[in-house]
């Protein structure tokens, strides 16, 4: 039986290839296994020849050959298909071998190009070698031809003297001529003359023959495979210098161009300008190069052949930077850090450039007098209803227009004690202040705080009396209280415009009014709107999503959207003006406030803006200041000796702190929150306030906070969700307000709980000592009668020996015959023993006294 038996091998049909393979087993048994390799079965279309019955017809089912031929399971549309793919992959291929040919044809046609350059040139060198070889040649030729025929002359006059003496003797029977002795000569004088000459009867021939021939010769001295590269370019022939450096065609083309700009007058450099560069005391290397207008690299270059090795964006001092300015060939002009203020625009305008503008007013007064209500009423707003507990605690700025048309600037201030800077900036930035008293409450201490500020500010007041349509009202005690502080109304023969008013019914609004119109006719308000813009910033705080945003009164000049202006020490650029209606306005002119977007960072109510030319110069502005204010700081903190230093620390060890963080909403509500704060305490105890900003609570102050074991508290602001987090896990206590009158009451009442407590004390009894014992495992007891009062176990005792107190402490033991009790009344006797102190004697007198703890109060 053997191992196919009888069947045939497995496979998949076609025409496999077999063969057989022996396999090896354990114990010497092998197998023979017939194994077969399939082909890949290549799909070739039959070609229809043309003459053939059905060419360039389809066929009997769909045009694509005989389905009995197609290979098993392939449709019509598959080989549609496949046979397009073949049509497109011939065709791709006859153009890539069209494409191909076309390359090959013009690198042939390079090549042939280049070879016969090459040819051509080593043609050139060969017929230049060739005529110098033919010239030494011919020289050579002449001089041996010269010196044959001197040999030649010579031999024939020893020839002719020999001759002579042969004639006179036997003459020999056959001599040789000079001609015949003289023909060696000959073919040399040929070949000197030249080939013609030589051979007279043969052609001459061809140059192009001769070139061939030593061609050949040369080739032949070489060798064969030498022979062969004669024509070829090899890499001593490229370097040799024969024929002279070729020029490159980047060279060729710059010299044309050089030309071309000589041609047309271009290729002259300009002369290099002299400069003055203002020099600081230090300046940045980018800036001083700008400043001379010079590359930045070549003033890095020649710092640092100088030695020093900086980059463009490092600061020099002065000295150096002026040797760098004259290696340059310019002219240092030096300049203090102050100077950089001057591009401030200061100079005063003429009559001729000043317009009229709105009056800037400022309602003043008490808390709770009306002044918002006052300022509602008259812009037919609700301001007041929106302010938490009722009371204003911003500065607020609005623009109203009057019914005769006129428009007027007012300035909301608050009333409360804590806004004393807010009240103070109102009145700076102001043209008239309007007072407003209740006439139910009369003169109260901010009215007389706004009185203050609006003298020490030198702007006239009108005083409007809130409140007249009260029951109580009385506008005769105002007028009368208003005399003490120098105030005299109208009323009263005095100058002072005074006006009765109703914020709740309206009544005499037009008369205030008018009189704010009568008063800015008399100032005869104007100001030069075509300048470059200048104002104050009312009010500045940290908006989410906005950034910074300053409330600015412009006072003269008029402020456009992409404006570079410089503001304390912020810089920025207008990005946005919003007036107090909430639209996006491009320019605001004199005694308009609006709220101005795009600065670097938050200023201080207060500042001053100043638009400027460049951002260079408003951040030079911006980093001067920063630097003299921490100037200023550090030399606050210098002018301290050691000595006060030191009696600081010793008082400040005595004194208990508070300390906590302040963030508000704007920066006028954190300033008057440090303020309140700073007036919180007394000699003991004192509230210290280690961070005030503006803006929401973030991980930042949660952080300080929790280092300094402080509360942080929020005024109209709340923290993220990050800080909340943050200030849950660490422990650190956040509290929020929104009226100022709860957030002092709590800190002064935190602060309260520092300080120690009141220690009264109250005499109970006395004690006199009848007799000392000494009890053993007591020690010395004394005998005592109760003279005054009581005595009692808890209590405190003195000693006193003739009234002179000895010891203070407290009873060890108080007994009543043998029993220890807690109290002995007067006229009984008992025993005492004292903690700790054993002297005591007969007479002596023991005081009684209980000690009592009273919790203080920050007033």
């Amino acid at each position: 039986m053997t191992d196919t038996d009888g069947k045939k091998p497995l496979g998949l049909g076609g025409a496999p290839r077999s063969g057989q393979v022996k396999q090896s087993f354990s114990h010497g048994r092998t197998k023979s296994v017939v194994v077969e390799t399939k082909r890949k079965r290549v799909v070739v279309p039959t070609p229809v020849k043309p003459g053939a019955p059905g060419a360039g017809a389809p066929s009997a089912a769909t045009g694509l050959g005989d389905p009995s031929k197609r290979p098993a399971g392939i449709s019509d549309a598959e080989m549609e298909r496949r046979l397009k793919a073949l049509a497109v992959h011939k065709a791709q291929a006859a153009e890539d071998a069209a494409r191909r040919a076309e390359e090959d044809k013009a690198r042939e046609e390079e090549r042939a190009q280049r070879r016969a350059e090459i040819e051509a040139k080593e043609r050139e060198d060969r017929e230049r070698a060739e005529a110098l070889r033919l010239r030494a040649e011919e020289e050579e030729r002449a001089a041996k031809a010269e010196a044959a025929a001197r040999i030649a002359a010579a031999e024939a006059r020893k020839a002719d003297v020999l001759g002579t003496r042969a004639r006179s003797a036997t003459p020999p029977p056959a001599a040789a001529k000079p001609a015949d002795r003289a023909a060696p000569a000959s073919p040399t004088a040929e070949d000197a003359r030249g080939p013609a000459s030589a051979k007279p009867g043969l052609p001459t021939p061809r140059k192009t023959d001769r070139e061939k021939d030593d061609r050949s010769d040369r080739g032949a001295k070489r060798g064969g495979d030498e022979g062969r590269r004669s024509g070829k370019l090899t890499l001593s022939d490229a370097i040799s210098d024969e024929g002279g450096r070729q020029r490159s065609l980047a060279a060729i083309k710059r010299k044309q161009e050089k030309a071309r700009q000589k041609a047309l007058g271009l290729g002259h450099k300009a002369e290099k300008q002299s400069r003055d560069v203002q020099l600081p005391e230090t300046i940045v290397v980018s800036e001083l190069a700008n400043r001379m207008a010079e590359r930045a690299a070549d003033v890095v270059k020649a710092l640092m052949k100088m030695g020093m090795m900086v980059t463009m964006n490092q600061a020099i001092d002065a000295d150096t930077a002026e040797l760098v300015i004259e290696e340059f060939g310019h002219k240092a002009v030096r300049v203090s850090d102050a100077d950089v203020e001057q591009v401030i625009d200061t100079v005063k305008d003429s009559d001729e450039n000043l317009q009229p503008r709105p009056a800037i007013v400022t309602i003043m007064g008490h808390v709770d007098h009306g002044k918002t209500s006052l300022l509602d009423a008259i812009r037919k707003t609700s301001v007041a209803t929106g302010e938490a507990g009722g009371i204003t605690q911003h500065i607020g700025a609005y623009q109203v227009k009057t019914p005769n048309g006129q428009l007027i600037t007012f300035l909301d201030t608050p009333g409360h004690a804590a806004f004393t800077s807010m009240r103070s900036r109102g009145a700076q930035v102001t043209d008239i202040v309007v007072l407003v008293v209740a006439a139910d409450d009369a003169v109260m201490p901010q009215t007389v705080e706004a009185i203050n500020h609006a003298k020490a500010a030198k702007v006239p007041m009108i005083v409007a009396i809130n409140k007249i349509d009260k029951h109580e009202a009385n506008p005769t005690k105002v007028r009368t209280d208003l005399l003490q502080h120098e105030v005299v109304v109208e009323a009263m023969s005095g100058d002072v415009q005074d006006v009765e008013v109703s914020a709740k019914t309206g009544l005499g609004l037009d008369d205030l009014l008018e009189a704010i119109a009568l008063q800015a006719e008399v100032l005869e308000l104007r100001a030069n709107p075509n300048r470059a813009a200048s104002g104050a910033v009312i009010e500045a705080k940290l908006d989410v999503g906005r950034g910074p945003v300053a409330t600015v009164l412009v006072q003269n000049g008029t402020l456009h959207k992409g404006d570079i202006f410089v503001v304390g020490e912020q810089w920025g650029k207008v990005r946005a003006l919003i007036n107090d209606k909430g639209e996006t306005i491009p320019e605001a002119g004199p005694s308009v406030p609006v709220e101005v977007l795009g600065l670097s960072g938050t200023p201080s109510a207060g500042d001053t803006l100043n638009v400027v030319e460049t951002e260079a110069q408003a951040r030079e502005i911006a980093d001067y200041r920063i630097k003299t204010a921490k100037d200023k700081r550090a030399a606050a903190g210098a002018a301290t000796t050691l000595e006060q230093l030191m009696a600081k620390a010793k008082a400040d060890q005595s004194v208990a702190e508070l300390p906590i963080l302040i963030k508000a909403d704007v920066q006028g509500s954190a300033e008057a929150i440090v303020q309140a704060m700073e007036k919180i305490g007394n000699d003991e105890v004192r509230v210290r306030v280690l961070h005030s900003g503006v803006g929401a609570i973030t991980d930042t102050d949660v952080a300080l906070a929790e280092a300094s074991k402080a509360p942080i508290i929020g005024f109209n602001v709340r923290a993220n969700a990050t800080a909340r987090a943050s200030a849950t896990q660490k422990g650190v206590e956040i509290r929020y307000y929104s009226i100022i009158y709860d957030l002092v009451d709590d800190i002064k009442a935190a602060a309260s709980g520092l300080l120690k407590a009141e220690v009264r004390e109250h005499f109970i009894g006395y004690a006199k000592i009848l007799e000392v014992f000494k009890v053993s495992g007591v020690g010395k007891v004394a005998g005592c009668l109760i003279t005054e009062g009581v005595a009692r176990r808890s209590a405190g005792v003195r000693l006193l020996r003739d009234n002179v107190v000895i010891h203070e402490g407290t009873l060890k033991t108080l007994k009543r015959f043998k029993d220890e009790v807690k109290e002995v009344i007067s006229g009984q006797e008992c025993g005492m023993a004292f903690e700790n102190y054993e002297d005591i004697r007969q007479n002596d007198v023991i005081e009684i006294f209980e000690r009592e703890e009273v919790q203080r109060t920050l007033e």
